[in-house]
């Protein structure tokens, strides 16, 4: 991307690498029917803007009601802020399926082995279809349209802040079409 003949500074990581010697699962999804809570969770990589840099936002979603049911920020993409993440979304409850990108943090040992200790099938997206993961793909559009492209965060603390209550809202407010107009907490709750 250029702007006025200057290439746009953001970063550029292949967030979607695995790492060197890490095991990649096959994608569990192609023929499954979500029909329930807790069925398949899911999990993505972003970054967010700041005046001066960024940080990268990981989530953890379950697919059948959109519930955001956990989310960490780092300034680097060590997987310990996945892990974090996905704990988190573990006290909540636990998928059948947990669904990821190939990027080194969702491959590595310790990420997959929070999930392989629980007893939880692992799927993987195919390498360059980000449709695989449509549903955060939609939240990361949604985040950065409603809440982040707007406040122009200037530290990391303004950041998870504008960031938690857009969750909040996201999860406790704002009414989904799929949904027949509830949110993704009835949903998830009911």
């Amino acid at each position: 991307m250029r702007v006025m003949g200057l290439e746009a500074v953001y970063p550029k990581p292949g967030l979607s690498q695995p790492g060197e010697g890490h095991k990649i699962y096959p994608y569990r999804l192609q023929e499954v029917k979500v029909e329930r809570v807790d069925q398949v969770w899911s999990t993505d990589i972003t970054y967010i803007r700041l005046a001066q840099g960024f940080v990268y936002l990981v989530v953890v979603m379950d697919w059948f009601s959109r519930y955001v049911l956990s989310w960490a920020l780092s300034l680097t993409l060590e997987v310990d802020f996945c892990v974090e993440a996905l704990k988190g979304a573990l006290r909540r409850g636990r998928p059948e399926i947990f669904n990821s990108d190939q990027g080194s943090q969702f491959t590595s040992e310790r990420f997959t082995g929070e999930l392989e200790a629980r007893g939880i099938a692992i799927s993987m997206d195919g390498r360059g279809r980000c449709l695989d993961n449509i549903f955060i793909e939609r939240l990361w559009r949604s985040l950065k349209y409603e809440e982040v492209y707007l406040k122009d965060y200037r530290a990391v603390g303004e950041a998870r802040d504008g960031i938690g209550c857009y969750f909040h809202f996201y999860n406790h407010q704002r009414l989904h079409q799929i949904l027949g107009y509830r949110t993704p907490a009835a949903i998830y709750a009911g």
